[in-house]
């Protein structure tokens, strides 16, 4: 089988059928380590269409921060594993027609992490990448690398449960369940070992870097508020420093606004310059929602976000008094 042809048919077939009139998908970038995506309205448009390691977008962004965009269109996308939740979780939350959106599932086996690829060239450019299966070999001027899939894959993925898309209406391959994964909370009980003073100074260590930019709100497709509260100046919440109090306090919020409906997509920490390492908070939260409510983000088509939902057998052990 090979994924890229059998994506391109079936983009070919949506557009011919008219069941769709534009499909979301990458496309090769400028740059061998990144994808870029891909808007396609014609037949013809859809032979650019790829995927593969370097294809990290979570596509489902642009029904959040270009929604007018979409508004009266049928749109077809492709989805990973994460980006179908994300999808899922903006239909329960009513950012997303059902009705409109074609879901098209390509089987996912992780996407790199560029910042992991140029700490292992030192820097330098790299001019070609090739994905062997189990190794990736990098091509610059002078050099050539290969090494091990898993040493450059971003840390969602080596985490990941879920490569495949839960929920679609059409899979190019074959679609896998849950997928055991022995990493799945390794770095959260790593860091609940860790004595409370060894905590914060550890999340101190990790925060004191942000520099405010909002890259990883930005690339978010949960952070889809019309003004953010970092924003808003009437109250002002908090300031609009670098400082580590106003830094932490960002990304604190942040990570409670996005409780119970982070897909443990990485794109946040992908994002970040600064290499902040956002997925532990946002992972240890999630893992919070599951103990507690049962419950996964944008797994359950028919269900609701754990925030918005109640049942009596939930844990009421944090409840005081």
């Amino acid at each position: 089988m090979n994924i890229v042809s059998d994506l391109r048919k079936a983009i070919k077939e949506l557009l011919a059928d008219k069941k769709i009139d534009l499909f979301i998908g990458w496309e090769k970038g400028s740059l061998p380590l990144s994808a870029t995506p891909l808007f396609i309205t014609s037949e013809d448009e859809a032979d650019r269409a790829v995927f593969d390691i370097t294809c990290g977008n979570n596509l489902s962004i642009y029904f959040t921060k270009d929604r007018k965009q979409f508004a009266d269109k049928k749109v077809g996308i492709a989805v990973k594993g994460c980006d179908a939740r994300s999808v899922v979780l903006n239909i329960l939350e009513k950012q997303i027609d059902r009705e409109n959106v074609v879901i098209v599932g390509v089987p996912c086996h992780g996407v790199l992490d560029k910042k992991k690829v140029l700490a292992k060239t030192d820097g330098r450019e790299v001019l070609e990448l090739t994905d062997n299966g189990d190794t990736v070999t990098v091509i610059g001027k002078g050099y050539e690398l290969s090494f091990d899939r898993s040493e450059i894959l971003s840390s969602s993925c080596l985490a990941c449960i879920y490569p495949d898309a839960q929920e679609y209406d059409m899979f190019v391959g074959e679609p896998r369940a849950e997928v055991p994964n022995e990493n799945r909370l390794k770095e959260i009980k790593e860091f609940e070992a860790l004595s409370t003073s060894e905590r914060w100074a550890h999340t101190r260590e990790e925060y004191e870097k942000c520099i405010r930019c909002y890259a990883c709100r930005n690339v978010c497709p949960s952070c889809y508020c019309n003004v953010c509260f970092v924003d808003q100046n009437d109250p002002g919440w908090i300031g609009n420093t670098c400082e580590f109090t106003d830094s932490i306090i960002f990304h604190v919020i942040r990570n409670l606004h996005v409780a119970g409906r982070c897909v443990e997509c990485g794109a946040c920490a992908r994002a970040c310059p600064m290499d902040i390492n956002l997925l532990l908070l946002n992972r240890k939260v999630a893992w919070e929602v599951k103990d507690r409510f049962g419950d996964i983000a944008g797994l359950d088509i028919n269900g609701k976000p754990a925030m918005v939902d109640f049942r009596e057998d939930e844990k009421q052990d944090f409840i005081m008094g």
